[in-house]
């Protein structure tokens, strides 16, 4: 009898390795066996697509052992590292080096990301003319995928940002770009945008995930290698956030936001990730026709000029990053034709607002319920951190009983759902932009006065300490 093997029909017959399709999210990268129309963990749709096919349905060879070899340099005590490599070189333009940590670390890769149109591009361009202009040993080399080079010269030409070392290129491909690398020896390197760039070598669209991460980790690479300061720009999704894997984030050193609304001239640049620094500041510029400049004082532009008060108005003092900012907020009560009133904000929390304005009909016996209640900033400036609650609660109430609020006050403090005014963080500071704007008068929650913290009080502004809504009311009449 001929005996059969219990795997299959002879003994020499061979496991048959099933061969399966891939699919991962072009958003986010996150991979799955089977496609499906929403991304199951970023939730976008139509975003899943198909890769190089998998090997499947067998167990997966062992991993080969890896032998030593010798390392390209030896490891030195951390006390002998040589720190003039990491030598910070100013880029010119004081507010970005003031979110940088005082300028580009030789070999650090930047990535500066923004919505489309906000001014990421004409900043940029700006850094490559200062970065020339203020005596750098190495040129600067302009990459860009999305403009050509007659385009990017007519805003230089605009915003005078022309050098005989600032060099520019287009190009879309990896490999050319290494080429320009070569040849300029760039000291600064710009690429508008990561994005755009594709590598012959790796399958996928550009933008997708994998030409995204394939680019930035060479040009990573490059960087450290050659100690180039190297900036990428980024887009963003709908939602703000940086379009491409979260890995890229993780590559680079620094990672920059671009902020600004398309109606207003106000730009802020906010620091998310910084090796080489603080992680919380915030850079102010301002757009204009001839580009874009830095504003070491910005505090002027969120208020307005009025010869008298006016009632629904209401200063207050925010902290963007370490930098303490004077922002007034505007409110208007009207009554309501319709059962549902209309509540509309512009520059503020809308849930923050709709919590003020419970706690002021509740806690304060304000009538607010059948009329419309409408909040905004001035200057275009957003204000989200708690401590502009009980500005935004006086502005409201003072809307509300036609009084004015003095326009020497300001008003600092978290408010709660029991109406009392909770102590915030980095008072002394707001208190000093307060008094140097001219402001005479605070109200700042009860134990964050000077006498709490030790230190004196500004000179020529008094504060009153306020321990709840009501207290804040009686205090200003």
């Amino acid at each position: 009898m001929t005996s059969r093997s219990s795997t299959g029909r002879g003994s020499t017959a061979k496991a048959v390795r099933t061969v399966r399709p891939a699919y991962h999210c072009d958003s986010c990268g996150y991979a799955t066996p089977k496609w499906v129309g929403r991304c199951p963990d970023c939730g976008t749709w139509n975003s899943v697509v198909e890769t190089a096919p998998s090997a499947g349905g067998a167990v997966a060879a062992a991993v080969p052992a890896l032998a030593a070899r010798a390392p390209s340099e030896p490891a030195s005590p951390i006390g002998t590292v040589d720190l003039e490599q990491a030598a910070r070189r100013p880029t010119g333009v004081d507010e970005l080096d003031r979110v940088l940590g005082g300028g580009l670390v030789p070999g650090a890769v930047v990535l500066l990301a923004g919505e489309p149109g906000v001014g990421k591009s004409t900043l940029l361009l700006e850094v490559a003319h200062r970065w020339c202009a203020t005596g750098a040993t190495a040129p600067s080399l302009v990459v860009s995928g999305e403009e050509s080079a007659a385009q990017v010269r007519l805003r230089a030409e605009r915003t005078g940002a022309l050098h005989d070392r600032l060099y520019l290129a287009t190009e879309t491909d990896l490999s050319a770009v290494l080429g320009h690398i070569d040849a300029v020896k760039p000291g600064l390197l710009i690429l508008d945008s990561v994005q755009t760039i594709a590598s012959p070598e790796v399958d996928g669209a550009p933008g997708g995930v994998t030409q995204v991460r394939a680019v930035t980790a060479a040009l990573v690479a490059v960087a450290k290698e050659r100690g180039i300061a190297t900036v990428l720009v980024g887009h963003v999704t709908k939602d703000g956030a940086i379009a491409g894997p979260r890995v890229l984030e993780h590559l680079v050193d620094v990672v920059l936001h671009f902020e600004g609304d398309r109606h207003s001239t106000l730009r802020l640049v906010r620091a998310v990730k910084n090796r080489f620094g603080a992680a919380d500041e915030v850079g102010c510029f301002e757009m204009h026709d001839g580009g874009i400049r830095g504003l070491a004082d910005p505090s002027g532009l969120f208020l307005s000029r009025h010869a008298d008060p006016v009632p629904g108005t209401c200063v207050t003092v925010t902290v963007e990053g370490r930098r303490p900012l004077l922002a007034e907020v505007q409110a208007l009560v009207a009554p309501s034709v319709i059962p549902s009133p209309r509540r509309a904000v512009s520059g503020l929390d809308s849930a923050r607002l709709a919590m003020a304005l419970a706690v002021l009909e509740r806690r304060c016996k304000v009538r607010l319920h059948d009329r419309e209640v409408f909040a905004a900033t001035v200057g275009g400036v957003k204000v989200a951190e708690p401590a502009a609650d009980l500005a935004v609660g006086l502005a409201v109430a003072s809307a509300a009983r036609d009084f004015p609020i003095p326009a020497s006050l300001v008003a600092i403090g978290e408010v709660g759902l029991a109406g009392e005014v909770r102590p915030v963080s980095a008072v002394p500071r707001r208190l000093a932009e307060a008094a140097r704007m001219g402001f005479t008068r605070a109200l700042i929650p009860a134990g964050c006065g000077p006498a709490a913290t030790g230190s004196a009080p500004p000179k020529g502004l008094t504060v009153v300490e306020v321990s709840d809504l009501g207290g804040a009311l009686r205090a200003i009449g």
